[in-house]
């Protein structure tokens, strides 16, 4: 049995509703703009342009459901609105974009829920959901699928029967020299995939374990894919003596490749579609009650701006009363070896620093670079942990970064957990030790970091924070390096936490 149409709302209630739709596009301007960046900025996330007026024509399809249930407004969705607005004041004190940008969006599902009931957000349920596509995320996964793609790859070739010499990402076969890097990994591919196969699953399937398959599915292949692409794309350069797939034309490729994979993807999937949709027959009791008075729309709309308006404010003052305008002097460093010139032309691609310490040092034969760049009053433009802080640049030409991982190095009896980078070039290779003092303590993992630098700016400590880079060149084997930079960690590692500690507020 299906409810009839309810009594259209006033206008002035339909005001509210809108009024308070839009609040967290004004009251968030920064975050919604910091969105809008990345999709002009990256080819990766353009997708993202097309995602509301998706999710707006899903709801339109819901019309007629919509239109014979009553709004009525649900005070306990308050705690996950606050929730959004917590989570997204964490986000801004550590500096952690996609944080702030997924709690930003998820305030709008949290908004229906508060002002129109939560019987009206379920039923809205995919479409609110699919505005979390929007948010640009998905560069976490970068580094494992080039790892997983230089493994395919790999593996493949060997299986095949041409030899294969792997350091890292890159590997030499007879016919020539290959590299897997970020626009090889297939990140793209996968954030496309995810998204049409979201789609495809609401629009294709009304069993929920349909859609779930289906969204597993669209996960699973094209990470797959990009691993056969990979493969495809090294034996047409192979085959054809490197004169085919050896510069843009294998994107081309790629792309033809990827189509090709997602049109049988969802021609299977067709196979198993519902024809019959159950979901606008709503039950009696979720339309029996009159629509929510104009005055009770308003109210609930008014303390959800209230609720909306109050973490930036106070973000704000928390930034504020952290502000720290004091010198820095990390040229007082105390070192016992001589400085010596640059060791190498070499530098990482990090957002400026407050205060910069380079230097290379020299103790006999062993020879060490160090590199401390000091942050304070930290902002999107410097930060101490950011995507934009490389080791290489994607498109270096002159530097490759061909492995990275974590070690745990023993200093008498102490132990510091670094990460050890292979940098090389292409008359020299270098071994890199880097890690954060953060909140006065060491860490090499960036999540760690962002927990201590949200927590010393929520406890009002300052933001004060360092990336430590120590470096050296070896000719055959990096252990000739880890031995110059252990000894010289040996003997200043006191003296480099001495001299951090000397300028935190």
């Amino acid at each position: 049995m299906t409810a009839t149409s309810t009594p259209p709302l006033p206008y002035p209630a339909l005001l509210a509703i809108l009024v308070v739709l839009l609040a967290p596009f004004l009251i968030y301007f920064s975050t919604a703009q910091s969105i809008v960046s990345v999709w002009n900025q990256s080819e990766t996330f353009a997708h993202g342009y097309i995602i509301l007026p998706i999710s707006l024509w899903l709801i339109w399809k819901r019309k007629a459901v919509i239109q014979r249930m009553t709004p009525q407004p649900y005070w306990p969705g308050l705690l996950a609105l606050a929730a959004c607005g917590f989570g997204w004041l964490l986000a801004e004190l550590g500096d952690v974009q996609v944080v702030r940008q997924y709690m930003f969006v998820a305030m709008i599902p949290a908004i229906v829920i508060v002002v129109l009931g939560w019987q009206i957000a379920w039923a809205l349920a995919f479409p609110l959901f699919f505005l979390l596509l929007a948010v640009p995320f998905g560069e976490i996964f970068i580094a494992p699928l080039i790892d997983f793609t230089a493994d395919f790859t790999v593996i493949a070739l060997q299986f095949t029967g041409i030899p294969v010499l792997r350091d890292g990402s890159s590997f030499s076969i007879p016919s020539g020299n290959w590299s897997v890097v970020e626009a090889c990994s297939g990140v793209r591919y996968l954030i496309s995939s995810i998204t049409l196969g979201c789609l495809y699953a609401y629009l294709t399937y009304h069993s929920t374990w349909r859609r779930v398959w289906f969204i597993l599915a669209s996960i699973i292949v094209p990470i797959i894919a990009n691993g056969l692409r990979a493969y495809m794309i090294v034996m047409l350069g192979h085959l054809s003596g490197m004169k085919l797939a050896v510069g843009v034309d294998h994107l081309i490729y790629g792309w033809i490749f990827f189509g090709i994979v997602m049109f049988f993807m969802f021609w299977l999937g067709s196979f198993w579609r519902d024809d019959q949709d159950t979901a606008d027959d709503i039950p009696a009791a979720l339309t029996s009650h009159s629509p929510a008075s104009t005055s009770r729309l308003a109210s609930a709309s008014l303390v959800a701006i209230s609720c909306l308006a109050l973490w930036p404010a106070y973000a704000a003052y928390v930034s504020q009363l952290n502000l720290n305008q004091t010198a820095i002097h990390i040229d007082d460093l105390s070192v016992s070896w001589k400085e010596s010139s640059p060791l190498t032309t070499w530098r990482p691609s990090f957002l400026p620093g407050s205060a910069v310490l380079d230097k290379s040092y020299l103790d006999g034969t062993q020879t060490v670079g160090v590199l401390i760049n000091y942050y304070r009053n930290q902002n999107r433009d410097s930060a101490v942990i950011s995507t934009l802080n490389e080791m290489v640049q994607d498109h270096d030409r002159n530097w490759l970064r061909t492995h990275s991982e974590t070690r745990t190095v023993n200093l008498d009896g102490q132990s510091l957990t670094v990460r050890e980078t292979y940098i090389k070039g292409s008359t020299e290779s270098l071994l890199v030790w880097d890690w954060y003092w953060i909140d006065g303590q060491f860490t090499a993992n960036k999540y760690v970091g962002k927990v201590l630098q949200t927590k010393a700016k929520f406890f009002l400590q300052g933001d004060d924070a360092a990336s430590i880079l120590i470096y050296a060149p070896y000719a055959e084997k990096p252990d000739e390096a880890r031995k110059a930079m252990q000894q010289f960690m040996q003997a200043h590692l006191s003296s480099i936490t001495k001299t951090l500690q000397a300028n935190k507020k």
